[in-house]
This record gives structure tokens, sequence and C-alpha cells, in this order.
């Protein structure tokens, strides 16, 4: 008896510890993540991004982006990025209730504000801490609340910018094919090039009855006034140089007129006029030139690497004889 009363208490005690290693649950959390109001991206037309230096505002405007006050054209992919992490900002886990805003970047000195507006209702507004270690979360904060969260992704770098950054560094954009004709300027001499299509020549013995009935094929070749011809890839690589030309920086607190006599200037044809217009590098700055162009309203500095790509094939052109 004392033997059975032993196997029913045994048995008891194997269920109760079976129950409790089925129903324990080691990573259960006893509290709930806030909810994030849905906000879409295409909606949302002001963003501000505060830190303790600055507040960058951005406006949307006929369904492109400015840096207010001044009014500068924003970076279309910049500040998509920033409208895709705060339309998908998503919360994973609770990281700290103790206030210890120092350890993830979101004290005062460090953190970084988001808000975001859709017309005049305050749709998001997050604190930006610094990137968790597994560099797919970054720490945050919400609106009224101290506690300090995991976001997904990691997305720190793409509100930790300045206006600089964040400006649209597009001065020159046109379709390649366009350009028909091209007048370079250097030392106040000028060359003009022309481009047209000629037929290629197909030798008598290459022709059949299919050839002879089919439009004669063409290619491009490029002339100077006199009719000198120019090694048409030269010319590629000219106008491809120009076709998206991106600035390293824009001259701040600089006006366009006042810019000295550049050392060379070229006008490009197409559906429009374009010119670019660049100038001797300043002392300070050797890597970069001064420039202008027709297509921005402000003053910029193009990268010594990218004007070389331009004047290069220019200063195998004008060894030639120069056209006046």
């Amino acid at each position: 008896m004392k033997i059975k009363k032993e196997y029913i208490i045994l048995v008891i005690i194997i269920i109760a510890l079976s129950l409790y290693l089925i129903l324990r649950n080691p990573n259960r959390t006893f509290y709930e993540l806030p909810e994030i109001p849905s906000v879409s991206g295409k909606n949302i037309s002001k963003i501000e991004i505060a830190n303790t230096n600055s507040t960058i505002t951005l406006n949307k405007i006929d369904d492109k982006w400015y840096i207010s006050p001044e009014k500068y054209l924003a970076d279309t992919a910049k500040v998509k990025n920033m409208l895709e992490t705060i339309e998908n900002l998503n919360l994973t886990v609770l990281v700290s209730e103790s206030k210890n805003f120092e350890r993830y970047d979101l004290n005062k000195e460090k953190k970084i504000n988001i808000k975001a507006w859709s017309n005049d209702t305050l749709s998001r507004e997050f604190e930006v801490g610094k990137v968790a270690t597994s560099y797919r979360h970054t720490f945050i904060k919400i609106a009224g609340d101290d506690r300090v969260y995991h976001a997904r992704d990691n997305f720190r770098g793409k509100f930790d910018k300045t206006i600089d950054d964040l400006r649209d560094k597009s001065v020159l954009s046109f379709d390649q094919i366009e350009i028909q004709e091209i007048r370079i300027t250097k030392d106040g001499e000028s060359m003009v090039l022309s481009r047209k299509q000629v037929p290629v020549e197909i030798k008598t013995d290459q022709k059949s009855d299919t050839q002879s009935s089919s439009p004669p094929k063409e290619e491009t070749v490029w002339n100077s006034a006199d009719g000198k011809e120019i090694d048409s890839s030269v010319m590629r690589r000219i106008i491809a140089a120009l076709s998206n030309l991106q600035c390293e920086k824009y001259i701040d607190d600089s006006k366009k007129s006042d810019l000295p006599d550049p050392i060379y200037t070229l006008e490009l044809k197409g559906v429009k006029k374009y010119t670019l217009s660049i100038f001797t590098q300043n002392e300070k700055d050797d890597q970069n030139y001064p420039a202008k162009s027709s297509e921005n309203d402000y003053p910029f500095l193009l990268s010594k690497h990218r004007v070389e790509k331009i004047i290069k094939p220019i200063d195998e052109i004008l060894k030639t004889d120069i056209v006046k």
C-alpha cells in the first residue's frame, strides 16, 4: 500500500513537471508594444528633422520637395528613403524603461527628432537614436512615451543629414541623343562642333538585292565649322560626362554673378540650349572647381575628377586648329 501511494505521488509530480515545461514560455513578455497608427508616405506634405544643432524643414510643393526657408530643391531619392521609413515604422521589442537615454544616443545631445505632417495634421513623431549592434534595428522613442524600443531596419543615417546633404546635386541633365551642336570656349576663343547623320558606305561586292531596296544605314559624325571631322568617341565621352552632372556641394553665400571669367564654357544645343562654365580652382580647395550651369540657380563646386573627364577630351579636340 505504501509503495502504491509513492507511485501515485511520483506520477503526480511527473505530470506537474510536464505541465510546467509545456506551459512555460521563456520568451514570454509581460507588456504590449504600443500600436503605431498607419500613415501613407504619399500623404505626407511636411517633414521636420531636428537635433541639438539645427532644424531642417522639408515641404512638398507640386509633387516636389523643397528645403525651407530657402526653397532649395531636395534630393528626391533621399526624401523617398525618409518617407518609406516614416510610413513603415515598426516597433519590434521593448528595450528599456530605465530612462538611461544616453546609452542609446537618445539623450538631448545626440537624438534626432522626426515629425511628419499630412496637411495640417501631425501624423508621426518619434526620436531616433543609434543603430543596434545587429545593424538591423534602430533605437527609438515615440512621442509621449519614455520607453526605448527597437524599430526594424537601420535608418539613422537617412535622417542624420545637413542641408547640403539633402540638396539636389543635379546641375546639368539632358538626353544625350538630343545634342546636335557644342560650342567650346577657352581663353576667349571658341570652336563650334556639329553633329550629323551620314550614310554608311557599302562596298559594291557586299550589296544584294535586299540591301539595295532597304534604306541606307547611317552613322553619327562630328565636324568642326570648317568641315574637319572630330573623333566621335571623344565627343561621346564629353556628352556622357555632362548628361547627368552632379556637383560636390554648393557655394554658400555666393551668387552666379560673383564668379570671375571662366576657363572653359560649353554651350550645348538640343531641344534647348544648355550652358556650363568652369572657373579657376580656389587656392583653399584645389580638389574642386567652381562652376555654374544654366540648369541651376546656384554656383557650385565640381570635383577635380569630374572636371578632368570633361576638359581632357576637350583639350584633345583643341589641339586641332581653333575656329574663332
